[in-house]
């Protein structure tokens, strides 16, 4: 099975879980968010400023993301594992 890495190679997701995942509210497609967009959110998470949809502060770091199609929802990953939680997506509009 092919692994994905971002750009950093922080984050292994297997090629064939990705094709296959999505967003568990609308099931539209999910892909693998960018370095940059990580970077924002890991410091707004450090300056305690990011909340998930469930309307709870973001404490623990992303290692990656996977954003939802229309780019309003991203599902963190965290030791390769993504959290596909509708209460655990992040709200990005705005900052994708």
């Amino acid at each position: 099975m092919a692994e994905t890495k971002d750009f950093s190679g922080k984050v292994n997701i297997d090629q064939e879980l990705l094709a296959i995942l999505c967003c568990p509210e609308t099931k539209q497609d999910v892909v693998l968010a960018n370095d940059a967009l990580i970077a924002r959110l890991n410091d707004r998470i450090a300056k305690r400023e990011l909340k998930n949809k469930a309307g709870q502060p973001v404490s623990e770091k992303l290692d990656g993301g996977l954003i939802r199609a229309d780019k309003k929802i991203l599902y963190p990953i965290r030791e390769d594992i993504p959290v596909m939680l509708i209460e655990e997506g992040i709200p990005i509009e705005g900052l994708a």
